[in-house]
């Protein structure tokens, strides 16, 4: 980190009050931006899916649990791998704490990734969350929501994702989010996905590095995420329980 100047406490409230100005603009300009994210035309979903998660088969419908809106992360684990993504599992410890205040506004929170349910629920258990997760294989929802590539697309360099044509990815499959709402006759419809850096939103730790000297720190790592590792294996861990929920 470069050393920083040092002024007295006057010249630093200037400075301040000029940025709280740019702030300021920020929040207004993000405002617009979410009112038009909800403005957004919806496509309502024909194509009938089945998960698997703790209540059985579910279908997209019964996800909503009861509410009209719908949320689903697309969290990078697919069938055979030993763990999650590191960096889905980062965000994923975010989740728990923000599930009950969610449903207060009348949005269920899921998450779904391809891997068999039973592969879930072991990795589930060691990470220690209790939020609602279920898998899709064997159906087509990670394709169609463009989480997870085909072996021919992967091989043909015809990858869609974040709304854009890539030549390679490094994986299969791919974090997102996904959202749905649900009307009075039970149809579904799709009105939003996000993918990449429109994930940020959803990780507070970053929000919080955000306000220190050092910010994220990230430059130097091969890439952003470098240094994250699931929970339970960092070699320096804070005593607090990592859920803010126990």
């Amino acid at each position: 980190m470069q050393p920083h100047k040092v002024v007295s406490e006057s010249e630093w409230l200037a400075a301040r009050k000029s940025l709280l100005a740019r702030e300021k603009a920020f929040t207004k300009a993000r405002d617009e931006l979410s009112r038009q994210r909800q403005e957004l035309p919806w496509v309502k979903v024909e194509k009938a899916y089945e998960f698997n998660g703790p209540n059985g088969k579910e279908t997209l419908a019964d996800l909503f649990g009861g509410r009209g809106q719908l949320l689903v992360y697309h969290f990078m684990f697919g069938p055979g791998w030993e763990q999650g993504c590191p960096s889905c599992s980062f965000l994923a410890d975010h989740f728990d704490c923000a599930v009950i205040h969610l449903a207060q506004r009348d949005v269920t929170f899921v998450v779904v990734s391809r891997a068999p349910y039973k592969e879930i629920t072991a990795f589930q258990k060691r990470m220690g969350w209790r939020f609602k997760w279920v898998s899709s294989y064997g159906n087509d929802f990670n394709f169609d929501y463009h989480v997870s590539f085909t072996s021919e697309e992967k091989q043909q360099g015809k990858l869609d994702y974040n709304y854009e044509k890539l030549r390679e990815f490094p994986s299969e499959e791919a974090p997102g989010l996904s959202v749905f709402s649900k009307d009075a006759a039970g149809a579904v419809f799709h009105t939003y996905s996000t993918y990449a850096r429109g994930l940020d939103m959803l990780v507070g730790t970053y929000h919080f590095l955000d306000l220190v000297p050092k910010g994220r720190d990230e430059a130097a790592l091969p890439f952003t995420m470098a240094w994250v590792r699931h929970h339970d294996r960092y070699d320096d861990k804070p005593v607090a329980s990592h859920s803010c929920c126990e």
